[in-house]
């Protein structure tokens, strides 16, 4: 993914929801932010999708607790309940409501 740039046409498909309604959806821009971010460029990465970011980073996060509860030989049980699947769709609906409003032109990627 680092190698070629996402920005670069005829590399990868348009988003389908994007070419078929014109709105852009919670992971319009998510190939662009992990290019970003594989290329230390922060900054850029939340402009192109702030919500990829924060998944990437809670991946970043659940793999590093992963590793140290193996390293020590203990269980890995991931608490994840009802309330965190519908906080995370509310969310992602919710930003994706606001990055197709007038308001909202700094979340486009």
């Amino acid at each position: 993914m680092a190698a070629v740039d996402p920005r670069e046409p005829g590399h990868y498909p348009a988003c389908p929801v994007l070419a078929l309604t014109g709105l852009y959806c919670p992971a319009c821009g998510g190939l662009r932010s992990a290019h970003d971010l594989a290329h230390g460029d922060l900054a850029g990465a939340l402009g192109a999708n702030a919500v990829a970011v924060a998944g990437f980073a809670a991946l970043a996060v659940g793999l590093v607790a992963w590793l140290v509860l193996v390293w020590r030989g203990a269980a890995f049980t991931p608490v994840i309940r009802p309330a965190h699947g519908w906080a995370a769709g509310g969310a992602l609906a919710a930003f994706t409501v606001v990055r197709n409003l007038p308001f909202g032109a700094a979340l486009i990627p």
